[in-house]
């Protein structure tokens, strides 16, 4: 990036392009309602008041208020918290194959829900068990991670990486033994499946306002700490010569990674590559800086989920896929060409 103004020209760009996609995404679906209409409803029910005369029947209004415009709201959050995850994940471990997926978050976070789901875990905790399960899931399996990738007392990026390929299989199996090892009616199953392969049909103001909170107070510390997020690029032994603990600055990473990933997870399910593609594209862009990286990155991110989202919606309607699956057939291809060509760098 080579001046501020083209930034900003590319920054507009991608704001206005999410503000077209937003308004596509809450027109179409299985039924077809008229732009016009979406904008009046919308419009008086932020202003709480009939600014414009209703013409459309009370289940168009229920359709575009309560089910399709807090879940692109929802795909927005979801995907630009997946993509700052992964932004701190890559500064954490200094690797671009880094991101709650691959190092195992998103799939213990997802175990963490199942287990509250089907084993009735934590529920004294009421409406918010399924949140404390994901988050205690995801904290377990970074954890993990960690701890089998640190090599007499270092973790390196390469080991943290492939141990946490490793966790992610582990938790997914755990999931799967839970649903089909234990029949506790075919409703807890079948929600449960909902986290394997992400989904976002569940969406409601309440979750988006929890999840926004959580989001908003991550993006926060991520831009108090961009200046040693920096610094942390350069390596742990330059950035304590430069008056940065490392340490310090990793544990809040992992801290804010894995409470954001858990909260995600909880409302949408795993929704894979997210945190990997967006990254890594904005950065190619942007440059590495995190003053700049950090906002592109939360709005591709966002963009990048709503247009899957709607894909999913529309590909097969009135049916839908999961998201998941469209995420992947996107991110999978993306992911085995980094690592070809890390390899083809290293020879």
């Amino acid at each position: 990036m080579k001046s501020k103004r083209s930034f900003f020209m590319i920054l507009l760009f991608v704001i206005m392009l999410i503000a077209v996609v937003v308004c596509v995404s809450v027109t179409i679906g299985a039924v077809d309602i008229s732009p016009s209409d979406v904008a009046k409803i919308i419009v008086n029910k932020t202003a709480k008041k009939n600014i414009f005369v209703p013409g459309w029947e009370d289940k168009t209004e229920n359709i575009i208020w309560n089910i399709r415009f807090p879940r692109v709201i929802m795909a927005f959050i979801v995907g630009a918290g997946l993509a700052l995850c992964g932004v701190l994940m890559q500064a954490l471990t200094k690797n671009s194959l880094a991101d709650p997926y691959v190092l195992g978050i998103s799939s213990g976070a997802s175990a963490g829900a199942v287990c509250v789901i089907v084993l009735g875990w934590f529920s004294f905790m009421g409406g918010y068990s399924v949140i404390f399960g994901a988050t205690l899931g995801a904290a377990l399996s970074i954890t993990l991670s960690m701890k089998i990738a640190s090599i007499r007392g270092r973790i390196t990026s390469t080991q943290l990486v492939l141990a946490g390929i490793a966790t992610s299989a582990l938790f997914s199996a755990t999931t799967n033994l839970i649903i089909y090892g234990c029949h506790t009616g075919s409703d807890k199953t079948k929600t449960a499946l909902f986290w394997m392969v992400g989904s976002l049909s569940g969406a409601t103001w309440g979750k988006v306002k929890y999840v926004a909170i959580v989001f908003a107070i991550t993006v926060v510390i991520v831009f108090i700490f961009s200046k040693p997020l920096d610094v942390l690029l350069l390596g742990d032994d330059v950035a304590e010569t430069l008056g940065v603990d490392s340490k310090k600055i990793k544990l809040v990473i992992i801290a804010a990674s894995t409470v954001l990933t858990g909260v995600v997870v909880s409302v949408s399910g795993v929704i894979g590559f997210v945190g990997l593609v967006v990254p890594h594209i904005v950065r190619n862009v942007t440059g590495s800086k995190h003053k700049r990286l950090t906002p592109m990155a939360i709005l591709v991110g966002g963009l990048f989920t709503v247009i899957t989202d709607l894909i999913s919606r529309v590909i097969i309607a009135p049916a839908e896929l999961p998201i998941g699956v469209i995420s992947a057939f996107f991110g999978a291809p993306f992911f085995l060409y980094l690592i070809r060509r890390n390899s083809v760098s290293r020879k």
